[in-house]
């Protein structure tokens, strides 16, 4: 045939007008001849050529040749609606055509994996000349369906309606289905209605289409329902209608009851199949029944259905979630062995076990693991250990976690950057967290609320108030809205440094904006109030939050007790306590605590004890802030015998002393003079590990110089300069107690000791100094001391001007004396008893 020049006259159109004057031919000649003549011409061929001939093709039954022809049009490019036209052309055509053409386009769209345009084919025969059949439209909703593209499944159905073409047992099934993935229950009962009524009996897989739907939401009484009218109906529960009532009756931790299912299936000779086996496995897992989902486990291996990774990672989940991390590991080690790769999903189910046993260890040589066995690590594996890193106090390891998952591609989200920002934050790394905010930009990820709201409150928390508002505004800027936690943050931050009326500014802003405070807000505005010693508007803030319906809690009373107490306005404070009590508030610890010590504060020990004895009563145990409020108490009171025998049952009752319990010890002794005693405590306390501070070194410092024992109390001192503890009331004490000596030279060095340390002298520093020269007679030294007092700016108290004017009238300076006396008055300074007792000598 080459040779004889036909192939040089061979045109698209010419094969066009060849196939149109041969259909009567014998349908697989024509198409040998269709792509013979293709592959001898320079042009493609036209579509009419390809339409004629599917349409021969399906007139002839041969609908695999057609499939396969149709699928070289389609891959010409052409758009749909020019392909159909060419189709619906040919069809029109040629007599006694099968309508099953259209059939055939619609399913090779579909296998071609080109489902939109499948739709599109249908949806083009809307004006009803031309349809696909019942059969095909149900086929393509199923595949519509499956694919989630909701919208073409509706409009689809709707030209179902509109043809119409009537609907059969899947067209309703499928449209239940539909129904019920969308969440309409309702319309999935009305089409079940409306099929029976309209004489379509359903199917078992309508039955079980339902089933599964009423069981995913729920509805387990409806599900039952329709198991006993599917038998009444003669059709048999299978498998999946077993598995769907037993998975919904564990998603609803009713595992029991699908046990019993299980037991029923059994005695049907009906098999469960894997997925029923792992619903009732994950079923007792999430209710922490482990023994029961293992003995499932083992039930349906011995009935031959092996564990999948499903199984597998439900087991391994559970276990994790009861802290069982060796049976966790068992299992992955089984799940290998059983031939099954361990994926992501599996190693974040343990990694995530590690995390909730704070082991961190673990994690890392799990994530380790991921990568040396080519798991890829995914967003959430990365997610779940930066968080867990960072509520464990390791944000710097989460730091170098989000760089790495960076490096390998993966893009950090809001939620990461939050994490890592609010373990900054906590750990007081506020400049890695400011860090982590703009490197978050940097890679154009927007930072939520929730970041601007950790690093807010972490400002806040560390006084940086400024900084705090900076980034409050630029929240404000991006458009994010503060919420609760943002005005909380900042009314705890201006409450904390003592700037209350900042915080009332926020705190209105905050309900301008119609924003509820809660009980946190409160309690820090109340603690404000009360650092600040204004009573009234401690209890005019409690009775807005009592108002507004926001119940004081414990922490609330409890605050203004610890205020009130602390200022020594106890009839206030027993007032808030009855009132905690009548509201059926229950005093915790702290409540007690805050009370004892404001009566210890006022020496009504009778009471304290008495109130120590009550908590006890309650349940309430003592901790060791109550015992050393007990304790300073009864040492101030002059009973150490008490606070001894107090101190000795600490121990017995399973408290460890503090550093804070051993000072006070240790400074009741030394203002008995039990020097030994103190120094004895002082040697127990170092034993135990406790590091003594300033005021334990004061305490021993001020006992030593009482006994006179000023070279222990240098030894005491010199060590207290080495550590860096040495403080004005340290040198005031050892400047006292060399006076007392008569050792004015050493106290005098003292005080150049204490300029060149920048530790500033007080006005106790000048008049001790100034009394124990007047004392020794050198009134010059003390009026230079005075002088110098005085250019310090430092003012001068009664007990200065008494030592100054008992010096004079010593040096038998009357004159001089009576000066001092006068210029006393004019400074508006109240003479005590020992100034009119010296004056009157003058």
């Amino acid at each position: 045939m080459a040779a004889s020049g036909i192939p040089r006259r061979l045109t698209p159109t010419a094969v066009s007008d060849v196939l149109h004057r041969s259909k009567e031919l014998d349908p697989k000649r024509l198409l040998d001849f269709f792509y013979w003549s293709g592959s001898q011409m320079a042009s493609p061929q036209n579509l009419n050529s390809f339409s004629t001939l599917a349409v021969t093709l399906c007139n002839s039954g041969h609908f695999p040749l057609a499939n396969g022809l149709l699928e070289r049009m389609i891959k010409t490019n052409s758009p749909v609606s020019s392909i159909l036209d060419s189709v619906i052309d040919s069809f029109a055509r040629t007599k006694g055509s099968n309508s099953a053409v259209f059939d055939v386009l619609v399913d090779t769209y579909k296998k071609m994996g080109m489902l939109k345009e499948a739709a599109e084919v249908v949806l083009l025969m809307k004006d009803g000349s031309f349809s696909p059949s019942l059969r095909c439209c149900n086929a393509l909703l199923k595949d519509l369906l499956r694919a989630n593209l909701m919208d073409l499944f509706w409009k689809v159905y709707d030209f179902i309606l509109g043809v119409p073409l009537g609907h059969d047992v899947y067209t309703y099934t499928t449209l239940i289905s539909a129904y019920f993935k969308v969440g309409d229950v309702d319309s999935a009962k009305r089409t079940f209605s409306e099929m029976k009524t309209k004489g379509c009996s359903p199917s078992a897989v309508t039955y079980n289409t339902l089933i599964t739907g009423f069981c995913r939401v729920g509805a387990l009484v409806d599900a039952f329902e329709l198991k006993e009218d599917m038998v009444r109906k003669g059709l048999v529960a299978d498998g999946f209608t077993y598995g769907a009532l037993i998975n919904g009756l564990c998603k609803n931790r009713k595992s029991k009851e699908a046990r019993q299912l299980l037991d029923e299936m059994s005695l049907l000779a009906i098999k469960p199949d894997i997925i029923s086996y792992t619903s009732l496995v994950d079923g007792f897992m999430r209710e922490g029944n482990i023994d029961e989902a293992f003995t499932i486990r083992d039930e349906m291996v011995a009935n031959g259905v092996q564990p999948n990774m499903v199984t597998y990672n439900n087991l391994i989940r559970g276990v994790c979630k009861m802290g069982k991390m060796d049976k966790a590991h068992e299992l992955l080690r089984e799940m290998i062995q059983m031939g099954w790769k361990p994926d992501a999903m599996t190693y974040n189910v343990v990694i995530e076990g590690h995390i909730r046993e704070q082991d961190l260890q673990g994690v890392i040589r799990l994530l380790d693991e991921m990568k040396s066995k080519d798991v890829s690590p995914n967003l959430y594996t990365y997610s779940v250990i930066i968080n867990g890193l960072c509520r464990c106090g390791e944000s710097r390891q989460a730091d170098g976690l989000l760089k790495e998952m960076v490096a390998r591609g993966l893009k950090p989200n809001a939620v990461i950057y939050a994490a890592v920002i609010s373990g900054h934050c906590r750990e007081g790394r506020i400049i890695e967290a400011c860090e982590t905010l703009d490197k978050m930009t940097e890679r154009n990820v927007s930072p939520d609320a929730f970041c601007y709201n950790s690093l807010i409150m972490g400002l806040c928390k560390t006084g940086k108030m400024e900084e705090a508002l900076r980034y409050f505004a630029e929240m404000l800027e991006r458009g994010l809205l503060p919420n609760t936690f943002t005005y909380g943050a900042l009314i705890h931050g201006y409450c904390k440094s003592g700037d209350i009326h900042e915080a009332e500014k926020y705190f209105q802003e905050m309900l301008s904006r119609g924003l509820k405070p809660n009980d946190v807000i409160y309690t820090n505005l109340i603690d404000g109030y009360c650092k600040g010693n204004d009573v009234a508007k401690v209890f005019s803030t409690l009775h807005s939050m009592l108002e507004s319906g926001v119940l004081p809690d414990v922490q609330t009373y409890s605050v203004v007790i610890h205020s009130l107490s602390k200022s020594g306005k106890m009839q206030d404070a027993f007032q808030i306590f009855s009132e905690l009590q009548e509201k059926g508030v229950v005093p915790d610890v702290y409540t007690y605590s805050s009370l004892i010590f404001g009566l210890c504060k006022i020496g009504d020990m009778e009471q304290a004890l008495h109130l120590r004895d009550e908590m006890c009563g309650r349940g309430v145990e003592p901790n060791i802030v109550t015992y050393n409020a007990l304790i300073d108490g009864l040492c101030k009171s002059g009973d150490l015998k008490s606070a001894t025998e107090l101190f000795s049952s600490i121990l017995k009752k399973g408290l460890v002393p503090s550093g804070v319990t051993y000072t006070i010890m240790i400074d009741g002794n030394c203002n008995a003079g039990e020097m030994s005693e103190a120094f004895r405590l002082y040697d127990e306390m170092l034993s135990r590990g406790i590091l003594p501070d300033k005021f334990t070194y004061s305490a021993l410092i001020g006992g030593c110089c009482k006994v006179e024992n000023l070279e222990r109390a240098l030894e005491l001192f010199n060590e207290m300069l080495q550590k860096g503890f040495a403080t004005v009331l340290t040198f005031n004490t050892l400047i006292d107690g060399f006076c007392k000596l008569g050792k004015l030279q050493e106290a005098t060095q003292l005080l150049q000791v204490m300029v060149d340390k920048q530790i500033l002298p007080d006005n106790v520093t000048y008049t001790t100094l100034i009394d124990g020269h007047t004392k020794a007679g050198k009134i010059k030294e003390a009026c230079q001391l005075f002088s110098e007092m005085q250019e310090r700016n430092l003012m001068a108290n009664a007990a200065t001007y008494t030592s100054l004017i008992d010096g004079q009238r010593r040096a038998g300076n009357m004159s001089e004396a009576s000066a001092l006396f006068k210029e006393m008055m004019d400074k508006g300074i109240k003479p005590d008893e020992v100034t009119y007792h010296v004056i009157h000598t003058v």
